[in-house]
């Protein structure tokens, strides 16, 4: 009858520390989640932030003005547009014509 006492005691000592390294492993993974999501929050803001800043930047008036203004860019006009005619395909035109 002692023998099945010390047996029970024991095991009942086995599962309560298995039950307190359980409870501390899930409360540890729990925190472990709660930074990730926090952190998940904290890329998704700042993806958010910089895409908008993106899609300024890259606004057709401000490439307009960047072109006008740092490479001394300007619209192109038929005062200031040359037509190169090529000889060579102009006769081979001509003599596809033929």
């Amino acid at each position: 009858m002692k023998g099945i006492a010390v047996l029970l005691l024991a095991a009942l000592i086995g599962s309560s520390l298995y039950l307190v390294k359980t409870s501390y492993e899930a409360r540890r993974l729990f925190a472990q989640l709660d930074r990730a999501l926090v952190e998940q929050k904290t890329l998704d803001t700042e993806y958010k932030r910089l895409d908008a800043e993106r899609q300024a930047q890259a606004t057709h008036l401000r490439v307009e003005k960047t072109a006008r203004e740092k490479l001394q860019m300007r619209t192109a006009t038929p005062a200031v547009t040359q037509y190169v005619i090529d000889p060579a395909a102009g006769a081979s035109a001509v003599g596809a014509a033929r």
